[in-house]
């Protein structure tokens, strides 16, 4: 194993017309890794959506997220580091099996409501999810062209999120007369598992990214293996790198939101078939915000430096508003003493009204602020190898935030406390994106002349 050597520094001419539609193109397999993760983390979302898991009771999905957030944490860390060893296909498929051990062990639980095997799955999740989701960042981030990063993180983003769309109508539509029903029924999790089978099977056809050639006819890396060693060293460089101790609050906060906008919104104010349909919303709205912001970040001006800052304030501008609606929402019940006797269903009018259009609106936000944080760690490169590990580090991060969010919604802390630090999290995120961009990210003038003097010093 080795590294034959870093794309960016030997660029290659362009031959001919190249078709956007072919399968080495990044389109295609950008395509390809949004399919499968519509179906197992796509899946996965729309299952903890529901809030608990489809349980009444949330301890087991707490504590197997908990566990699975945790191992995460690590795996996420270390997965840019395996892809870049193993490649896209072995990495993948390991990754999404998990995800279908982890909806069976509901299926379990459905029986028998022992949450081992449940906490276990999540461990072994967290392993697979490492894995996955660094060989999703990778390839997202540094297969398209550097001034259409934003386009084809919005254009996975909208794939993957129809995974929730789909996820949320499975348990709607099979539970849609159990009015009175407290867990979802066993149809819905062998549903999910079908999908997430699936999805393992679809990431056979990644390509290595040695072997993906851009429009332009330059590949994204030419690193066929890496090897251990390298891989560690490199690793541990992404902790004395200032650009990625600017990443970590925002990486902090990015998922650290879920469980309280999952089991103590959703799964707090609706009953279990209304759960389903407002997921099917909350997805929808992820589709929507990741083309919106997509946009705006390849599209708004011609300089990618003012492109990125604009994009941070309008999801700023956004996220202050969505909290504050939150807030005011929040204000209206706690922990333990609920909105109303009877909660609330999707033929409620004006009741129901208001919490939708909420979490709807949380859904919008995530989208918007993950693709936003995906767009600026692109930026900041265009090689695989560097990218990859850029990724891993984002989500460990992220995943270590959400162990901690989903432990401190098990000790039951109030409503209202989780709702400040969420808040106040994804605000102190936005100041240093903010410097992050104005000190690492190259205007496409600056990035051409770059190029330029690459192509001439290779004819030397």
């Amino acid at each position: 194993m080795g590294i034959d050597g870093d794309e960016e520094s030997r660029p290659e001419i362009p031959q001919g017309r190249r078709s956007v539609l072919r399968y080495n193109s990044p389109l295609v397999q950008v395509i390809l890794i949004g399919i499968v993760c519509f179906c197992c983390p796509g899946m996965f979302n729309a299952l903890s959506g529901m809030g608990g898991g489809g349980q009444i009771d949330p301890t087991a999905a707490n504590n197997a997220n908990t566990a699975l957030y945790t191992t995460f944490a690590v795996f996420g860390l270390l997965g840019g580091g395996i892809y870049n060893i193993l490649g896209p296909k072995l990495t993948l498929l390991g990754g999404c099996s998990t995800y279908v051990l982890y909806a069976g062990s509901f299926l379990y639980y459905n029986h028998f409501h022992h949450q081992t095997f449940a906490i276990i799955a999540g461990a072994l999740l967290g392993i697979g999810a490492g894995l996955l989701w660094a060989s999703q960042g990778a390839i997202m981030t540094s297969y398209p062209p550097h001034d259409r990063k934003g386009t084809y993180i919005s254009l996975f983003w909208s794939i993957f999120n129809m995974g929730g769309v789909i996820g949320g109508l499975i348990p709607f539509a099979l539970n849609f007369h159990r009015t009175e029903a407290a867990s979802v029924n066993d149809a819905t999790y062998i549903g999910f598992m079908v999908f997430m089978s699936v999805g393992a099977v679809i990431s056979l056809s990644i390509l290595h990214p040695s072997r993906v050639i851009r429009d332009d006819g330059s590949k994204c890396t030419n690193m066929k293996y890496s090897s251990v060693s390298v891989e560690s060293a490199e690793i541990l460089k992404l902790f004395l790198d200032w650009k990625m101790l600017l990443i970590i609050p925002a990486s902090w906060a990015s998922n650290f939101f879920y469980s309280y906008q999952f089991n103590n919104v959703n799964g707090a104010l609706f009953n279990l078939r209304t759960r389903g349909l407002n997921n099917v919303f909350y997805w929808g709205a992820q589709m929507i915000g990741s083309v919106f912001i997509g946009y705006v970040m390849d599209f708004s001006f011609k300089s990618r430096r003012k492109r990125g800052l604009i994009g941070v304030a309008i999801v700023a501008l956004l996220g202050t508003g969505i909290w504050g609606g939150g807030l005011a929402n929040q204000l209206r019940y706690h922990r333990g003493e609920a909105l109303r006797p009877e909660k609330l269903d999707f033929k409620d009018g004006a009741a129901f009204a208001g919490p939708f259009v909420l979490y709807f609106s949380f859904g919008l936000l995530d989208a918007m602020y993950q693709s936003m944080v995906y767009w600026v760690i692109g930026a900041l490169a265009d090689d695989s190898e560097i990218l990859s590990r850029y990724s891993g580090l984002y989500k460990g991060v992220q995943s270590a935030g959400a162990a901690v969010a989903w432990q401190i919604d098990t000790h039951n802390i109030s409503f209202l406390n989780e709702l400040i630090t969420n808040w106040v999290l994804m605000t102190v995120s936005y100041p240093l994106l903010v410097l992050l961009i104005i000190r690492a990210v190259n205007d496409d003038d600056d990035d051409q002349g770059n190029a330029d003097r690459r192509l001439i010093s290779a004819f030397h």
